[in-house]
């Protein structure tokens, strides 16, 4: 299969998958369980979900490994556990897409702080995503996607942990934003310009924003950055906006809403588009349909 930086570098526009975790709940996950942990239980589980993101039309499927750092995997006390459940992880994904779909492992923040703000200075942190970045690819990703940073330093240290362990290895870095009247800025208080000049100067080969946003502030969002670089820019939505009705976390945006969208974000020139929280197959199969039309 043809590398990804190969079809980037020729203006592809690729689509990735949506939401795990809430496909994840669909099939038993319960809340309070760590998410990683059915990697060890349910690893059929795994593979059906990557196979309905391929049959979708997804072309770059993530990892059931957001959670798998063992920063992150000590709070359940599974830090032990941090390379068998990062390999099992790409091994299922292997399963459903073999040579169909690059896979994706999915790197989510650690749920510590840096110092000052928190206790962990930043050698370890760095250790951390060393850990878990050296299992990816040693079981075989296509691609290292670190996802869902508000902490820019904390991002850098995982670009840094990944391009020191291969620098063959793709590596997507995504932030997430909030909107202010002064535009959009990470909680911890970094802008798109920032984020776009750091990210790109510690060597990401793609980025850009998932989750905390639907696909109208992303499309906002996506502009900022198509501004700011000539790298390849990945956005990945919420289907909206959680809300809580009857009981049960909702989230509006359909997927042929979204569909209409993420063709502003192609008119954008944006290089991967996915989805995050809320999305399903269905979503990503109207994305790829809408994308389709175009050629």
């Amino acid at each position: 299969m043809e590398t990804l930086m190969a079809r980037l570098g020729r203006r592809e526009i690729l689509i990735s998958d949506g939401a795990i975790g809430s496909m994840l709940l669909s099939r038993g996950l319960p809340k309070v369980h760590c998410p990683e942990s059915y990697n060890m239980s349910h690893t059929d589980v795994l593979t059906e979900i990557a196979k309905e993101y391929l049959e979708a039309g997804a072309e770059i499927i993530q990892t059931n490994t957001f959670g798998a750092s063992p920063l992150k995997l000590k709070d359940y006390s599974l830090d032990e556990e941090t390379d068998t459940i990062n390999r099992i992880a790409v091994e299922a994904v292997r399963i459903a897409v073999s040579d169909k779909a690059y896979i994706s492992g999915s790197c989510g923040p650690s749920g510590k702080m840096l110092k000052p703000y928190g206790d962990i200075e930043p050698e370890e942190m760095y250790e951390n995503f060393h850990r878990q970045i050296t299992s990816l690819i040693s079981a075989g990703v296509d691609v290292i996607c670190i996802e869902t940073m508000t902490d820019i330093n904390e991002a850098l240290s995982a670009i840094k942990a990944a391009k020191n362990i291969s620098s063959a290895i793709p590596v997507m870095a995504t932030m997430t934003f909030d909107p202010t009247p002064r535009g959009f800025f990470t909680i911890m208080g970094t802008d798109i310009p920032t984020s776009v000049k750091m990210l790109s100067d510690a060597g990401a080969d793609v980025i850009g924003s998932n989750c905390g946003n639907g696909i109208g502030n992303m499309i906002k969002i996506a502009e900022d950055f198509k501004a700011e670089t000539e790298i390849p820019v990945i956005i990945q939505s919420n289907a909206g906006l959680p809300e809580l009705k009857h009981g049960k976390i909702i989230y509006s945006e359909t997927p042929e809403f979204m569909a209409e969208k993420a063709m502003e974000l192609a008119e954008l020139d944006v290089s991967i588009i996915g989805g995050c929280c809320g999305t399903t197959p269905a979503h990503i199969r109207a994305i790829r349909d809408k994308i389709d039309s175009l050629i």
